[in-house]
């Protein structure tokens, strides 16, 4: 229950700092609900389940929230930016860029096409979200976020204007919406010294040269056919760099801790041309014949690093992974089920105000949590008496505070949801059979 507790009080802290961002008070309240009810143990996170989780009679004043009540979704993006990094820390920090889909339906939804999403690994009628997840040791959250919008959908006005896209949202890449993020970011004073992401952004030469120019580390995913310059007038691809490493130079060494114990992984680190950028090769250590890993990597002047430094970095890309799973299972990142460009943003930016709140309170416990004995140096060790317990995830302190934002309801309350849900569908399903009689009616 403290720790409860003190998720409440970084909530309310968070919602202090929000203030600015509304015109008035009763959307700033209405949030604050909003977010709390994320918090709690409804299983689906969209209007209508948190209208009846939070008490209200209807949904209304949630979709209000979303789709056109006053308030700065950006600035509150920024403001649970600084309410991480300021209560995470700054040392040691690193800025991991990823994107992740939610799959829709029809052809409506903002940004909405076929295309490859990772949480389905295929291709899907899904959009695409870019995501700056910022995180140290003991902790780590989404800071920013922003929505990729095809080519096809900035180029088509009517479209834009029914999805209530802005004018002035142009199509970008996602290494430029990255590049976009990280700038505002910066804008806010939170800068960390390193920077990581998979290929899709390693292979960006805006997205590098940026990095660069504002004096950020980076350890950049890149794919095989990724050209070095090995010397001067000589580029040369990683793979056939890696298969020129002597087995000696190979190196075992853990890119950090998992849930099973250390990540250890084979090794090997190639110079280039230039003195400030390197090439880190991955091997499995359990499967040789698994395909090679490739970083590209660059440690700014005045800055000194070692090889342990960039493995550390480079297994640092595994928070952001962390925050979609737990952002989608726990504080329902993609089950706004909303259409427009706005409530989408603002869905997004209070299901990572939920995460932050959370992942900080975690990540204050963490030096308060009773030591865990030594793991085991033999297959035949028998267990401890006292097994202890693991530090307080993001995912636990979310079922504790439940305790107190959950808002226990009459009967009579659920018995007029249980109303609402029938009539309302009764409704859809009445509009619903009426445009397809038009629609028959119309003919082919």
């Amino acid at each position: 229950m403290v720790e409860a507790g003190r998720a409440e009080q970084n909530l309310d802290e968070l919602m202090g700092a929000l203030a600015c961002c509304f015109g008035r008070v009763e959307p700033r309240r209405q949030a604050r609900k909003y977010i709390a009810c994320l918090m709690s143990g409804v299983p689906r996170k969209n209007c209508w389940s948190l209208a009846e989780q939070a008490g209200d009679a209807t949904p209304d004043k949630m979709q209000r929230l979303l789709e056109r009540a006053c308030w700065d979704h950006l600035a509150v993006m920024g403001a649970v930016a600084r309410f991480a990094a300021g209560h995470l820390g700054g040392e040691d920090a690193v800025v991991v860029i990823d994107e992740s889909g939610q799959l829709k339906k029809g052809e409506r939804t903002a940004g909405v096409k076929r295309q490859y999403v990772g949480c389905a690994g295929r291709v899907e009628n899904a959009i695409n979200v870019v995501y700056c997840s910022y995180g140290v040791p003991a902790g780590h959250a989404l800071a920013a976020a922003r929505l990729y919008l095809p080519a096809e959908w900035a180029a088509d006005l009517p479209r834009r204007r029914a999805a209530g896209v802005p004018g002035e949202v142009e199509f970008k890449t996602k290494p430029a919406l990255a590049i976009e993020m990280l700038t505002v970011l910066a804008g806010q004073g939170i800068s960390p010294p390193w920077a990581a992401a998979d290929e899709v952004y390693g292979r960006d030469k805006k997205l590098r040269a940026f990095l660069e120019d504002r004096g950020t580390g980076y350890v950049l995913g890149v794919p095989c056919s990724f050209r070095i310059t090995a010397s001067p007038g000589r580029k040369i691809r990683a793979d056939a760099a890696a298969r020129l490493v002597p087995a000696r130079a190979w190196m075992t060494a853990s890119c950090g801790k998992g849930s099973k114990g250390d990540r250890d992984y084979a090794w090997a680190w190639l110079a280039t041309a230039s003195p400030r950028h390197t090439l880190l090769v991955r091997r499995n250590l359990h499967d040789p014949s698994a395909d090679l890993a490739f970083f590209y990597c660059h440690v700014p002047g005045g800055r000194s690093a070692c090889f342990t430094t960039l493995i550390r970095v480079a297994g640092r890309r595994w928070p952001v992974e962390e925050d979609f799973q737990v952002g989608k299972g726990q504080f329902g990142l993609a089950d706004s089920q909303v259409r427009t460009y706005t409530a989408l943003y603002r869905h997004l930016v209070l299901s990572m105000a939920a995460l932050a709140v959370c992942a900080v309170t975690a990540a204050g416990a963490r030096p308060r949590t009773t030591a865990l004995p030594p793991p085991p140096r033999h297959p035949d060790e028998q267990p401890p008496n006292d097994p202890g317990l693991i530090p307080l995830t993001v995912a636990e302190v979310k079922r504790l505070s439940g305790l107190l934002t959950r808002t226990w309801q009459t009967a009579r309350h659920y018995l007029h949801w249980s109303w609402w849900r029938r009539r309302h569908q009764a409704r859809a399903r009445w509009f619903h059979q009426r445009a397809r009689l038009r629609r028959l009616a119309a003919g082919p």
